[in-house]
Parts: C-alpha cells; sequence; structure tokens
C-alpha cells in the first residue's frame, strides 16, 4: 500500500491523531511500527473494547505491529478487583487477554498477530522502566498530574492517595519502554498521551528514535467513546452542560444496564438496548443512534437493516449513517424499530465471541472474573 492509503486506515473511524504529520514521515521512511492500547484490568469487556479491536485491526491492516497491553500494575494503584495482585494478574493473563482476542476476530483482525504483554512481565524484563518513571516525573508538573487523574477515571481535584498520581508518568513510561510509536486509546485517555509526547524529546532513557537516529514523539491516536444506554442526569441538558453531560453518558463498565459486554447473550442484548434512552425526533445524546453509527456503520462497514411488517412501511436498509439519522429525526424510522434493528446487528457482531466464551475453559475464565468484580 501507498502512505496515503496505510495512513487511511490509521485515521478511519478516528476521533483525533495527535501527531499525523510525524506518523506520515515515519511511513514515508518504511519504519516498522510499534503500536499499543492497554487496559486496567477492572470489571467485564463491554463494547467499547469492540471500538478499541475494531481500530487494532484497522491498524494491522496498514501493516503496524499491534500489542494489547494488560496493565495489572496500573489496576493495583487505581483499587479494582480489591487490590488483589495476584487475582489481577490472573484475570488479566486469562479472561480478559481472551475476551479482547475474541472481540478483534469478531470484527475480522488477526487475534494470532496481536501480542499480548502483561505489565508485570515488561517491567521485570526491563529494569530502567522504573529510571523512565522518573525522567517523565522529572519533566511533568505536580499540577499536571493532579489535573491528570481524570484517565483513572477519577474527577479532577478528588483526593487520592499518592500512588494515584505516579499513575500517568507510568502511563507515559509504557509508551517509551515499549518504543511505541502509535499509542492508541479511547478518547479519555488524552492526557496521558499529551504528556508522553510532551516529554518525548527531553527524556534520555529509552528516547523513541526515527530510522535515521533522530529522537521523535509518538503519535496518539484516539477512537471515540460510545454512550452509555442510560439517559442523561439532565433531560433536555442545557447548552452550558453539553461537554460535561457527554463525559457522564459515557459507557460504564460499573453500571451494566448502561453498557453491552462482548458476552451477552441475544436476550440479555435486546433486553438492554430495548430499555435504552432514545428519545423521538433527536440524534442528539440518544445512545441508540450513537450506536449504530459507531458500531453499525464505523465498525460493521453498514448498510444498516430495519426489519418490520408490511404495516410499518417494510424492511429499509439504510446505505450511510445520515440516512439513519435523517429518517429517525424526521419520524420515519420509530425509536422502537431502531433498537430492535440495533440489537439483531450487536447480536450478529458478538456472535463469535459468545461462541468463544461457550468453550468450558474461557467460561470459567469468565466466571473468575465475575466474581473478583463483584
Amino acid at each position: 500500500m501507498t502512505t496515503d492509503e496505510r495512513l487511511a486506515l490509521i485515521e478511519r473511524n478516528t476521533a483525533e491523531i495527535l501527531g499525523r504529520d510525524e506518523l506520515r514521515a515515519l511511513l514515508d521512511a518504511g519504519a516498522t511500527l510499534q503500536h499499543y492500547i492497554g487496559f486496567e484490568i477492572s470489571g467485564l469487556v463491554h463494547l467499547g473494547s469492540v471500538l478499541g479491536m475494531a481500530k487494532v485491526r484497522d491498524l494491522q491492516r496498514a501493516g503496524v505491529r499491534c500489542r494489547l497491553f494488560l496493565a495489572d500494575w496500573h489496576t493495583w494503584i487505581n483499587d479494582k478487583l480489591g487490590g488483589d495482585r495476584e487475582v489481577i494478574r490472573r484475570v488479566a493473563s486469562g479472561y480478559f487477554a481472551e475476551a479482547h482476542r475474541a472481540a478483534l476476530r469478531s470484527v475480522g483482525g488477526d487475534a494470532d498477530a496481536l501480542e499480548v504483554v502483561l505489565a508485570s512481565d515488561l517491567y521485570d524484563q526491563h529494569p530502567d522502566y522504573w529510571a523512565t518513571v522518573i525522567e517523565v516525573s522529572k519533566n511533568t508538573s505536580l499540577a499536571r498530574m493532579q489535573r491528570s487523574i481524570s484517565i483513572l477515571g477519577r474527577n479532577e481535584g478528588e483526593q487520592v492517595d499518592f500512588a494515584k498520581l505516579i499513575y500517568p508518568a507510568m502511563q507515559a513510561a509504557d509508551i517509551f519502554a515499549q518504543h511505541v510509536h502509535i499509542a492508541h486509546a479511547g478518547l479519555d485517555q488524552r492526557k496521558a498521551h499529551v504528556i508522553a509526547r510532551d516529554v518525548a524529546t527531553h527524556i534520555r532513557i529509552n528516547a523513541l528514535h526515527a530510522p535515521d537516529g533522530h529522537v521523535i514523539k509518538p503519535a496518539a491516536v484516539h477512537h471515540p467513546l460510545l454512550l452509555g444506554l442510560r439517559k442523561p442526569p439532565m433531560w433536555p441538558v442545557p447548552e452550558d452542560r453539553m461537554r460535561d453531560a457527554y463525559a457522564e453518558m459515557k459507557m460504564s463498565k460499573s453500571d451494566p444496564q448502561s453498557a453491552v459486554f462482548v458476552h451477552d447473550s441475544p436476550d440479555d442484548i435486546r433486553a438492554k438496548v430495548r430499555r435504552a434512552f432514545c428519545p423521538p425526533g433527536t440524534a442528539d445524546f440518544n445512545p441508540v443512534l450513537d450506536w449504530i453509527d459507531k458500531l453499525g456503520f464505523g465498525v460493521m462497514g453498514g448498510p444498516f437493516t430495519v426489519h418490520r411488517s408490511a404495516e410499518n412501511g417494510g424492511d429499509v436498509s439504510y446505505r450511510a449513517y445520515g440516512e439513519v439519522r435523517d429518517a429517525y429525526v424526521s419520524g420515519a424510522l420509530h425509536p422502537m424499530d431502531a433498537k430492535a434493528a440495533l440489537a439483531d446487528h450487536l447480536v450478529e457482531l458478538l456472535a463469535p465471541v459468545r461462541a468463544h466464551f461457550e468453550r468450558p475453559e474461557i467460561g470459567a475464565m469468565l466466571g473468575e472474573a465475575e466474581r473478583a468484580a463483584s
């Protein structure tokens, strides 16, 4: 593929790319690009990870070496899974790895080519990792670390133990220790990636180099976040609260009714989507329309087909999200029909994941993760 074709795949369905021009230069130079996407080991894996794995699929097709980073140390710092490090490691290497491999297969990616790395193993194998954490910290202010705790799902200004202030520096150091050219995550992880880019030319240990030897910054690829299925805390949303409302509506593992998990049964998927907030006549803050856009078209590629009785207008197929949005806002597409069609598409999308977790040994991993998260 040409550089333009590879870059188009990398950019596809992203919320933003930081360092696009630098990424183009690396592609032009013929560099073998290393990617990573990292996850805390918390709760069960939901559709947000499917968006992430769809981006991994695109990166693989663009010739990028892709890595899933299982952040067990970060999970411990953030008080997840009871802080039991042995349980965290088992759930990471078992359930979390299997769920993400299965999600990657479900979107047409190459799960066998996905490298899976546990943070503990990386740190054991790279004794200079902690020196990199210090270097990142020496080039970042305390105030900035405090502002960056939102990457942990914490509110800015919240009282936290000191270990949580180390978390952003560790996340940046993870990028350098793995010699990552493309740091990838949802848009909520932006602050950590900006720290990594800002300190990249100031660190000496594990600095990232271009093929000609000069020090470069990692690019940051951010996929969009999915809205949760719940109604916003305030409806209608006041203009001055719109940004906050989107953040508050983000799909959450801790609220099972706001999320669809990748191994949910067809009945569970349909029940959750049927109860979803879906205000008639508007696509704004509408999770059903949001999922049709990002999953029905962004991940599955469309078309989006709605099955209806002849009395209700018969079946209709939409070739682009704009057609769905216009039909919905005009009233030509009823909320219940949109929900039913979305549920059908999700049941189809997640069929390979459900089949994977029907294997007894994989199902046992899910059972342990459910117990650890409860």
